[in-house]
């Protein structure tokens, strides 16, 4: 008998939504979507992190300007408590995510 690798990962799937970490991630973030202020400094942060991304993949080494302006959203996101809350939860469940991705890779990196 067979296993139908796709029903297992759509059955991890639908389990991870289940998980009360996602739930709480997914809480707080209809809290930061109803908020402006919040909602502004988390999509420009997640704007900046993308360019900050691109520039790493293409060899580039981050500007003083960069992270200067790292530093000036840390401070944006640590001021304001929605967002503090947020990426606490997102930690939360990224334990889950890390846990799993060992999981799920430990045949490979055995091919290797």
């Amino acid at each position: 008998m067979s296993t139908n690798i796709y029903d297992i990962a759509n059955e991890l799937e639908r389990a991870i939504r289940n998980l009360p970490e996602y739930k709480a991630v997914e809480a707080v973030k209809v809290s930061v979507e109803g908020n402006s202020e919040a909602k502004e400094i988390l999509e420009s942060y997640i704007s900046f992190q993308k360019e900050i991304q691109s520039k790493l993949q293409a060899g580039e080494i981050p500007t003083e300007d960069d992270q200067k302006k790292m530093l000036d959203f840390n401070k944006k996101v640590q001021g304001n408590p929605l967002l503090t809350e947020y990426f606490s939860k997102q930690q939360q469940l990224g334990t889950y995510v890390a846990d799993l991705e060992r999981i799920i890779f430990k045949p490979l990196n055995e091919l290797l």
